[in-house]
């Protein structure tokens, strides 16, 4: 290889790397933009002697435009409403917009909690560190009518429904997308982190017919599709090499690989909660026939996310024991629910769900969490990360 052609495979394999890495650089803006510049002023000096290289360097300094100087279009584009961080089951105005993927510059309002159950809303970005998230309550507090005592050194507590706490560290990011169901943000003193209470929502609920029982389940599988593909659609193919082999340490968040685990989660436990809060025994019955019949749609369109985490959240335990509703769906049922539980059998390095993954053609949603556990595993990292949602199901 002649040193022409040396050169211009390193231009290529730039290019490449520019290409893949573009949105995120141009969201960093000119704090890690150096990169493309340096390489420009090189191939200019190279090009006396290899005239050839003429036009990957016109192509090289078009990037180094792009990157700096991003068209009035793009700039459109950048400009977003900040917008509340929701939970994907309690949407208003939002269902009514395609998602955008999330950038860590972002900013959304997200209420924060105090020890006596009000809160403040702050508006942040998204990949706000814990201590800024901290000193924009404190401002707020300092302000508020219910707070006569200015508030001291505070600290940022994740309290799930169950009553479990999670204090973050002040140098942690983008915390708003590690959220569980189910669990709100604490700020509070040291001292107080003991006394913290879930939500009086969280723990009580009012027994009631769900409004799913006046919903088609060809309705509610095509809305799991359509909501799932949105958020996969949004994820940068970076996103999961940060996830499997940087984790905290990662230059870039994976945000809305994040969600999209969250997504998981949330539905499983939306499955279970309908199928328990659900008091007369034929409508629970008939309840379960519509989950098994939503879980079957989401498989003949390809979705396995949602098909999974439907069959994932029939097979909790607490749904499992209702012996009586099982016991009551028609053979057919039970039958088809069986032949879904074995695709969700990790048994031989879950083979029955590779298998059904070769039958298919794209374009089609996989599984995200055992996704990322088969990536870890190619790269040598053993267990894929184990604090995503739907990471006990592996048992990594």
């Amino acid at each position: 290889m002649s040193g022409a052609e040396r050169k211009q495979a390193v231009l290529n394999m730039a290019f490449r790397y520019l290409d893949t890495y573009r949105e995120l650089l141009q969201e960093e803006g000119e704090r890690s933009n150096s990169f493309p510049k340096e390489l420009y002023t090189c191939a200019v000096k190279e090009l006396t002697r290899y005239p050839d290289l003429v036009d990957d360097v016109v192509k090289l300094q078009r990037w180094t435009e792009i990157l700096h100087c991003p068209s009035e279009e793009e700039k459109e584009s950048k400009k977003k409403q900040v917008r509340p961080l929701f939970r994907h089951f309690r949407r208003i105005d939002a269902c009514l917009q395609p998602r955008e993927a999330f950038r860590g510059s972002d900013e959304i309002f997200c209420r924060v909690y105090t020890p006596d159950h009000s809160y403040v809303t702050i508006r942040s970005r998204l990949s706000c560190r814990v201590g800024e998230i901290l000193a924009l309550v404190k401002e707020k507090l300092q302000y508020s009518e219910d707070q006569p005592v200015l508030p001291g050194n505070l600290i940022l507590v994740a309290v799930t429904s169950a009553g479990e706490k999670a204090v973050f560290r002040p140098s942690d990011e983008a915390v708003f997308t590690t959220l569980g169901v189910n669990t709100h943000l604490f700020a509070c003193e040291p001292s107080e982190l003991d006394s913290l209470l879930p939500l009086p929502e969280e723990i009580h609920w009012t027994p009631g017919d769900s409004k799913l029982h006046d919903m088609s389940a060809e309705e509610v599988a095509n809305q799991l599709v359509v909501f799932d593909w949105e958020l996969f659609s949004c994820v940068h193919e970076v996103e999961f090499i940060c996830y499997v082999f940087h984790g905290e340490q990662s230059r870039w968040r994976p945000l809305n690989l994040e969600l999209v685990l969250q997504r998981c989660s949330e539905v499983q436990h939306w499955v279970a909660t309908e199928i328990l809060q659900c008091q007369s025994l034929p409508k629970r019955i008939q309840l379960l026939r519509k989950f098994i019949k939503i879980a079957a749609l989401c498989k003949q369109q390809q979705d396995l996310l949602s098909f999974l985490a439907v069959v994932l959240g029939l097979d909790n335990p607490a749904v499992s024991r209702l012996r009586l509703t099982w016991e009551g769906l028609p053979g057919k049922f039970r039958k088809q629910f069986q032949q879904f539980e074995s695709v969700a059998d990790p048994s031989r390095n879950h083979k029955s769900y590779r298998d059904l993954m070769t039958s298919l053609r794209p374009p089609l949603i996989p599984f995200t969490p055992l996704l990322l556990k088969g990536d870890s595993e190619a790269a040598g990292l053993g267990p894929g990360p184990g604090s995503g949602p739907g990471s006990g199901w592996f048992g990594a």
